[in-house]
């Protein structure tokens, strides 16, 4: 029986154009019906390179689901590939387009000489969301872009891919970080979106001598069609390291599966660690006599969130996770057992309590039943921000939607980050204290 979704965490697959934005002279081709892109691209306000609201799109309507659309997805990239200054073209299928049977990838093989690149992906909604289209974009990168013959591996290169750009808030700031931290000790990361990235970045990949996926199941698919393709090996971490604890293990796990030098990568360590401890210690009074918080918290986000905000609250905050928390991003079947076992490997034998969810209202009404004795901090998304009101509990917004902060290049990950994040989660309790 059909179900209503009440406050949903994420979208439908044609978001991908979100991760073909994020890669710098790269352009989405929309081949879907009229406002699907705007409605798609909703609170990012992001602009860049190319603007979401005008990405060319087919805009189909009555008249192709009678007679099909494939001469207007034809005359889009053409107009496209005339106007637009772009470096590699993706053409998104929307559900309107996939039900009446167009065939993209006939239509795309048409500009196989036309001077710039055309890939197609299958990306309809009804198919899966977002998390997942962006695996099926890099996919389709993989398999239809890059050459198949493998180039000169550069042994120090590392491509790193982490889970949905855009869709994380916070991904430029944490990607700039995680690029800091790999040439720290000694190696070359590569990195295709953001800032001083792009397609460029997608030309080096056969070059890399591993690929290091950052992420609790996105991206799985296509890191190992590159270990197919290249024989590329994959290091999946499937924690966001956010804080001391997380990072160190990171670089060590980074370290080991690239045979960096062990000493220096312990050198490194110790630096971080000690700039880290020097400030958590300064604040030391602060964080323990704040006593509008519980120290209790509920996290609501998508598995990559979820997994690292509680590491990081248990693990370098001494918090309790005493009550449920919720992973919404409708993670596949396969992936369930192992996102459920990374709330069992905390700290101190600690295991946190969780669940998968996708529906906000069952979420905020288990939360009221759980018993707390003094309301838990919360950590979600938009959706959730009068909710923590109505029951007097500080919040926090780390994941989408976030209607409600602006957030341009700033991170949470690595050592810094845990650092600005810690800033973020007592700042939030001062002014609930104050207000």
């Amino acid at each position: 029986m059909a179900q209503i979704l009440d406050q949903p965490r994420y979208k439908c697959a044609l978001a991908a154009m979100q991760t073909v934005h994020a890669i710098p002279r790269a352009i989405p081709i929309l081949h879907a019906g009229p406002g699907c892109g705007t409605k798609l691209n909703d609170n990012t306000g992001i602009s860049g390179y190319y603007s979401p609201n005008i990405f060319p799109s087919t805009n189909i309507g009555e008249k192709e689901v009678v007679f099909g659309g494939e001469g207007k997805l034809r005359t889009t990239i053409e107009n496209a590939l005339k106007i637009i200054d772009a470096d590699l073209f993706v053409v998104l299928t929307g559900c309107t387009a996939e039900i009446i049977g167009d065939d993209a990838e006939e239509i795309v093989h048409e500009f196989a000489d036309a001077g710039k690149r055309v890939i197609y992906v299958n990306t309809p909604g009804f198919k899966g969301s977002n998390y997942q289209g962006h695996d099926w974009v890099l996919t389709a990168l993989f398999e239809q872009y890059l050459p198949r013959e493998r180039v000169p591996v550069n042994a120090k290169q590392v491509n790193i891919f982490p889970g949905p750009p855009v869709q994380d808030p916070f991904w430029h700031g944490n990607l700039k970080e995680l690029e800091s931290l790999f040439r720290e000790i000694g190696l070359e990361p590569n990195i295709i979106f953001g800032y001083g990235n792009g397609v460029s970045a997608v030309d080096r990949i056969p070059a890399g001598a591993f690929n290091i996926l950052v992420s609790p199941w996105v991206g799985l698919d296509s890191v190992k069609v590159l270990e197919k393709k290249y024989g590329t090996p994959y290091l999946h971490y499937p924690v966001l390291p956010i804080g001391a604890t997380e990072t160190s293990k990171f670089l060590r796990a980074v370290g080991k599966f690239t045979k960096v030098d062990e000493l220096h990568v312990e050198r490194v360590i110790a630096e971080h660690e000690k700039e880290y401890y020097y400030f958590i210690e300064r604040y030391s009074d602060t964080f323990l006599e704040l006593r509008i918080l519980s120290k209790r918290f509920v996290v609501i986000s998508d598995a990559q969130y979820a997994i690292a905000a509680t590491k990081f609250l248990v693990n370098d905050l001494g918090w309790n996770p005493g009550g449920t928390q919720f992973v919404t991003d409708n993670t596949p079947e396969e992936y369930r057992e192992s996102v459920r076992s990374e709330f069992e490997k905390l700290n101190y034998g600690i295991k946190a309590s969780m669940e998968f969810s996708t529906n906000g209202f069952e979420i905020q009404k288990k939360i009221r039943e759980s018993g707390f004795t003094a309301p838990p901090m919360i950590f979600g998304s938009s959706w959730d921000k009068s909710f923590a009101k109505e029951i007097y509990a500080p919040f926090l917004n780390i994941s989408y939607p976030t209607y409600d902060r602006l957030i341009i290049n700033s991170g949470v990950v690595g050592y810094a980050g845990g650092l600005k994040f810690l800033e973020d989660i007592y700042t939030t309790a001062v002014q609930s204290l104050i207000l």
